[in-house]
């Protein structure tokens, strides 16, 4: 995992990135005293899903470090969109922050009417981590040892299987609309209010598979309450050495990774936003976050808030190209 240091000279000049209001530097973030009191992080999709899995152990870090509580306040709905337009909304006085994910990179393409922006409504803080989707199965449900087999049981029964999402437009439904794109298969698409409803529903049979951020899916994986068949991507996960990647099994185009972010809403002060960035910075640094993300196959962003800004924007074009191709619609 990376270490990556925000450099002065890259926060100075983020202060004149166009329209992004980026922090203006260390000693600013001094003068502001923030955090004064509690912090309410709004975490746009319901308890127990991968949002969640990396927001409730920053809170804990983060309480621990400045001796102010960060408050998860879970808004699920629409694909995270629901608690994307509240914290939008929020006073940009650096106490609402919002934690989204590549969901609302997507969110764009797949919900025309939204009512928030999310390159222009919102400030980037920082990349907080990285994960790669992993597909999934309840081991009842679909009887495979392995992604073979498993691919030979979905052509033997066609339309049989179906998948659970966190939403509409979220990044476990592209990733599975993309997998059946390459495989040339069919797998009914049932959205769920967010990752966590999915996967208890997984776990107890009521949908039969997943293509999942790996963060949330990780702990059940151990505990063999699922089974992983494959990662996405050209290389295995050092967390799953035993679970074969994309690349392995035939699909070198298949990759999907799930990143997680932290924004404010627009306006916020910018000695506000330096003195968050250099928080979240200590706390990726830290040995205990570090472990918690290597358990949960995940690295850490470290990015500055330019290059944050600029990934967001990219994702935006990728994620639209990307639905246009796959056909993918709201059910």
């Amino acid at each position: 995992m990376k270490d990556m240091r925000i450099q002065r000279r890259d926060v100075l000049l983020g202060a004149a990135a166009a329209g992004l209001g980026l922090a203006g530097g260390p000693a600013g973030a001094q003068a502001s005293g923030w955090p004064t009191k509690p912090v309410n992080v709004v975490v746009p999709f319901p308890a127990g899903g991968g949002t969640d899995a990396f927001a409730r152990p920053l809170a804990a870090q983060f309480s621990k470090a400045t001796g102010k509580t960060l408050v998860i306040d879970n808004r699920g709905g629409a694909g995270g969109t629901v608690g994307a337009s509240f914290a939008a909304k929020a006073a940009p006085d650096g106490y609402t922050l919002f934690m989204g994910a590549v969901h609302h990179a997507i969110a764009p393409s797949m919900y025309p009417k939204l009512d928030y922006d999310i390159e222009k409504d919102f400030i980037p803080l920082a990349l907080l981590a990285n994960v790669p989707q992993v597909v999934v199965v309840n081991p009842k449900a679909v009887p495979v040892n392995n992604f073979q087999q498993f691919m030979d049981y979905v052509k033997r029964n066609p339309a049989k299987l179906n998948y659970g999402s966190a939403g509409a437009g979220t990044s476990h439904h592209l990733a599975g609309e993309l997998f059946k794109q390459q495989t040339g298969t069919f797998i009914t698409h049932i959205p769920y209010r967010g990752a966590g409803p999915a996967l208890q529903d997984l776990i107890g049979g009521q949908v039969d598979m997943m293509f999942d951020g790996l963060g949330s899916s990780a702990a059940h994986i151990k505990a063999g309450r699922i089974k992983a068949l494959m990662v996405s991507g050209p290389k295995r996960n050092p967390a799953f050495p035993d679970v074969p990647c994309a690349s392995e099994v035939g699909l070198p185009d298949y990759t999907v990774t799930t990143w997680y972010g932290l924004w404010a809403p627009k306006g916020t002060p910018a000695d506000v936003q330096a003195r968050i960035v250099e928080e979240i910075r200590k706390l990726g640094s830290a040995e205990e976050l570090k472990a918690i993300w290597a358990n949960n196959g995940a690295d850490y962003g470290g990015m500055t808030q330019q290059q944050f800004a600029g990934m967001v924007s990219s994702e935006v074009k990728r994620w639209a190209a990307v639905v246009k191709a796959s056909g993918a619609k709201l059910d």
